[in-house]
């Protein structure tokens, strides 16, 4: 079992940034593919960024593309999520999900994800 726990979230005025972190436990963190995602009110929950089980490899949604940059650390066990010239439609629940399959290629699917945090907020105001 994981547990993930994020925490960074908060307002922000269009066009700062905010820092969003998922600390993990367990061993096995490594082994996993780790990714943000988010849900704004009303809207579905939709992929933002992923990493792989090495940081070899990222994946981003194109809305966040070039502004946000997602990291991780295998020693501390988290994974980063750094959002820069934030905008008011990224206003939503960001969660933290992991991955234990170890395949790269379905990041953006929901459904491939075994374990979830319980999400964080962050307001971007105009």
């Amino acid at each position: 079992q994981v547990q993930l726990v994020e925490s960074g979230g908060g307002l922000v005025q269009a066009g700062g940034s905010l820092s969003l972190s998922c600390a993990a436990s367990g061993r096995t963190f490594r082994n996993y593919v780790m990714a943000w995602f988010r849900q704004a009110p009303g809207k579905e929950r939709e992929f933002v960024a992923a990493i792989s089980w090495g940081g070899g490899s990222t994946d981003y949604a194109v809305s966040v593309k070039g502004r946000f940059t997602i990291s991780r650390d295998n020693v501390k066990n988290t994974v980063s999520l750094q959002m820069n010239s934030l905008k008011p439609e990224d206003t939503a629940v960001y969660y933290c999900a992991a991955d234990a399959s170890r395949t790269w290629g379905t990041t953006r699917f929901s459904y491939v994800y075994d374990y979830w945090g319980q999400g964080t907020q962050v307001t971007v105001s105009s």
